[in-house]
């Protein structure tokens, strides 16, 4: 048999679960670290965006009223997955930022216990971050946490796969639905990671991934009235302060981290979970 052709895959959009390339019909070339071609990616709109946001505010009321359990056992489902096809993702990486294929490998581990380690939170933030509250009076007060909404995050643009699970997790397992604006340098394992999430348990539309340009694409986030918050943790200095004057018209909720001191190997706290959480305050009158 002569040389056979090889089959190249398709990068598309991941929005309400399923894969639509780009409304606008346009791509972009992705190249290595050495500058050697791999794919066209899909160059997300405007119109996207908000293909997006509907989808995920569409799937906000069953995964917020989900049990924490139950968000736990899915993102633990999401690490058995990715785990699987750990070749894959060490593959795409060593395209991507140009490491050993030994350092690849320690990376993609490193997202699969990011990922366990928020799947074991899931059932935990609540008891931690609510609170029996004394008060002057014969009243139960109690807070309790419950998520804010619909956030968008501007995903990290290096870190390409363990930068994009540690923005995203926070996120899901305290409630939230998101529309993630992938790494513009190094999509690549974003979709990878979106053929995962919808073969993993994750009803369609809690995570949603547009690839393309955040320069383009963040400032309609940031503007658009049904996102509730913003995490700008990819976002230039300029990017950022234009987003946030954005989110401010709309009393947005906004996390912008300093990039450039971003360890995505150290261990990442709580803040990225109880950034985007809000609290309800309950007041019970104590009877007999």
């Amino acid at each position: 048999m002569s040389e056979r052709l090889a089959v190249r895959k398709t990068y598309k959009l991941f929005i309400g679960g399923a894969f639509p390339r780009s409304e606008s019909g346009r791509s972009y070339a992705v190249t290595s670290s050495k500058g050697d071609f791999l794919a066209n990616a899909a160059k997300g709109s405007r119109k996207d965006a908000r293909d997006a946001v509907t989808a995920a505010r569409k799937a906000f009321p069953g995964w917020s009223s989900a049990t924490p359990y139950n968000r736990g056992q899915i993102l633990y489902r999401v690490a058995e997955m990715l785990e699987g096809r750990r070749a894959q993702f060490a593959a795409e990486l060593v395209d991507a930022d140009g490491v050993t294929a030994k350092k690849a490998g320690e990376l993609v581990d490193a997202a699969v216990d990011r990922l366990v380690w928020y799947a074991g939170w899931s059932d935990k933030i609540g008891a931690i971050r609510g609170a029996a509250n004394p008060v002057a009076g014969p009243y139960f007060n109690l807070s309790t946490v419950e998520p804010t909404g619909v956030v968008a995050v501007i995903a990290p643009p290096m870190g390409p796969l363990l930068g994009l699970v540690s923005v995203i997790a926070p996120v899901i397992v305290t409630g939230n639905t998101c529309v993630v604006v992938a790494s513009e340098r190094a999509p690549l394992p974003s979709i990878t990671l979106a053929e995962v999430l919808a073969t993993s348990d994750l009803p369609g539309g809690v995570v949603n991934i547009l690839t393309g340009s955040a320069g383009e694409i963040a400032p309609w986030l940031a503007g658009h009235m049904d996102v509730n918050a913003i995490d700008l943790t990819g976002a230039d200095e300029d990017l950022a302060v234009r987003c946030e004057e954005l989110a401010a018209e709309n009393l947005k909720r906004v996390l912008r981290p300093p990039l450039d001191r971003i360890d995505w190997l150290a261990d990442p706290g709580m803040d990225r979970m109880t950034a985007f959480l809000e609290t309800k305050t309950v007041w019970h009158p104590i009877g007999v």
